[in-house]
């Protein structure tokens, strides 16, 4: 009877000791993955091997507008006129619902003077997939994905 009381104290000191490591002696992950966030792709391209995009958000997705900035480049591979690479910096804004799914989340890039605003839909917290600017699906829609980096 004592081996049992004893084994069984044993394991509740060791789950309470599970317990006392609580979350906050961990680093918060989703806190510091939310300030800088890297994705890569190539989308396709009639004139070339593909148009290589990467695209960094900085900024907390519940910050403030002006605390969410993103770069944006894009690279032409073997395009016949060679044109040099687009950057774009700007802020982004997390908008929320498509014609398909009121609960999607999309991001909207917009640039600072020229450029064209794209729009991200989040497919998962690795995947981002360019939409159009009604926030619809293009029937390729698995050609334009990014991945997060």
């Amino acid at each position: 009877m004592q081996l049992r009381s004893l084994l069984v104290g044993s394991a509740m000191l060791a789950l309470l000791a599970g317990c006392a490591a609580s979350p906050t002696d961990q680093p918060d992950t989703a806190a510091a993955e939310s300030a800088q966030v890297n994705y890569q792709g190539t989308l396709p391209c009639r004139n070339c091997d593909g148009i290589e995009l990467d695209v960094t958000m900085m900024g907390e997705e519940y910050g403030a507008l002006e605390e969410r900035a993103f770069e944006l480049q894009a690279d032409y591979r073997n395009h016949p006129e060679s044109p040099p690479a687009e950057n774009y910096e700007g802020n982004w804004e997390v908008l929320t619902g498509t014609p398909s799914d009121p609960d999607a989340t999309v991001y909207e890039l917009t640039p600072d003077g020229d450029g064209q605003t794209y729009y991200f839909l989040r497919i998962d917290e690795q995947t981002l997939e360019l939409i159009d600017p009604e926030r619809r699906r293009f029937q390729n829609g698995e050609m334009l994905r990014l991945q997060r980096q």
